[in-house]
């Protein structure tokens, strides 16, 4: 099956699919290919290129940098972003803070902080797990306390993704730990990672990876100007931008050009004198995760059509747990179809070990956290349950 597309948006595709295969370095495309970990420069010229194209942030108003698109549009955008391996906008500048600023910010704060936030001059990380409040967000216990013009920050956070590389942080604290629901009493404040008493530590991860850290906040100073939104109203904005980043989490284009790699592979491996791809057992898993795959597109289309004033559908929960459940089928995918090379992990280059392989199992264990953050499987279904099934 195959969604048709009127002469116009086919037009519209052609010309997202040369961009992304023209003006974003090869070089960087094939690393992520490969399934390799961008650097930093990488990520920020990749995002750069795009900006300079008026295509990092279409999804936010005009005025800031956005496209006056149909959700369609927006939803080729994305899909041929990832089937032309570009690295995606930065999620927690493009889809995260921007978006939060765009909606809950003063206009001081949208003129200081949009332009660098969509051309990746500062780079966000995101301040919201804590050790004791993660899929229970609203039990966390980092504290500000408000001193003259400041408001002073105490506390921990953790499994902060590439804080390591981050100039500012958009973090969830507590500013009134007398209210009744734990969801109140939460703010929102920004603030740079170089100021004094914010230290971060690296946590290696099971692929080997360094990609998340923990954050502690010692007497920090945030001037106060550095409030986004109301205060103690923090879980409102929270839940806005969750639920952005959500809407994104499916990743519809990256499994499907997983899908046509696994292919690719299955049809060059033998076993017992013919292709993996003729295996039918093997056939029949590629197709039915192509057909799921389908489904989840599909679903994609509906959810993005009926978010209006630029509030995510609250269905954006169907497609973060089933995007996250085919991402990890075909990660899982490309392990058995490596089979016993999957074991090689670690090799240097020059193995013998195809590339491809040596990178299946990091990959695998890597993507086990995508049921867990943007809100776990589990809390998803809650919400599925809740506020779409009214169970």
């Amino acid at each position: 099956m195959r969604l048709q597309l009127s002469p116009e948006l086919e037009a519209f595709r052609d010309e997202m699919r040369t961009f992304f295969t023209t003006q974003v370095p090869q070089e960087i495309r094939d690393k992520v290919a490969a399934h390799r970990h961008l650097s930093k420069d990488e990520f920020v010229t990749a995002q750069q290129a795009l900006n300079a194209g008026g295509l990092a942030v279409p999804h936010w108003p005009v005025e800031w940098g956005g496209k006056d698109w149909t959700p369609l549009q927006r939803h080729i955008w994305r899909e041929e972003m990832q089937l032309a391996d570009v690295p995606e906008p930065l999620a927690f500048n493009a889809s995260m803070i921007g978006p939060v600023l765009a909606a809950f910010g003063t206009q001081e704060q949208k003129e200081r902080f949009l332009p660098k936030t969509a051309n990746l001059d500062i780079w966000w990380c995101q301040g919201f797990s804590e050790p004791d409040a993660g899929s229970d967000l609203a039990s966390l216990r980092t504290t500000a306390v408000r001193d003259g013009d400041d408001w002073v920050v105490n506390g921990q956070k953790t499994w902060t993704t590439l804080g390591q590389h981050a100039d500012w942080i958009f973090c969830l604290v507590r500013t009134d730990p007398t209210a009744e629901k734990k969801q109140r009493g939460i703010s929102m404040l920004v603030f740079p990672m170089d100021t004094p008493g914010v230290t971060l530590r690296p946590i290696e991860l099971v692929d080997g990876g360094f990609e998340v850290n923990e954050v502690f906040f010692e007497d920090v100073r945030v001037p106060a100007e550095n409030l986004v939104g109301e205060e103690n109203q923090g879980w409102t904005i929270a839940k806005f931008l969750l639920g952005n980043e959500r809407v994104g989490i499916a990743r519809v284009g990256s499994t499907k050009r997983m899908l046509a790699q696994a292919k690719e592979h299955a049809a060059a491996i033998t076993s017992n004198g013919r292709p993996l791809a003729d295996d039918p057992f093997v056939a029949a898993r590629i197709a039915e995760l192509e057909n799921e795959l389908l489904a989840l597109e599909l679903t994609a289309l509906r959810v993005v059509a009926n978010s209006a004033d630029g509030k995510p559908h609250p269905a954006s929960s169907v497609l973060k747990l089933r995007g996250s459940e085919l991402q990890q089928a075909a990660t899982e995918l490309f392990v058995d179809l490596a089979g016993p090379l999957s074991l090689a992990s670690f090799a240097e280059e020059g193995s013998d070990v195809p590339d491809w392989a040596r990178v299946a199992t990091p990959n695998y264990l890597n993507y086990r956290k995508v049921s867990i953050y943007g809100g776990s499987n589990e809390v998803q279904r809650t919400i599925i349950a809740g506020s779409i099934l009214g169970l």
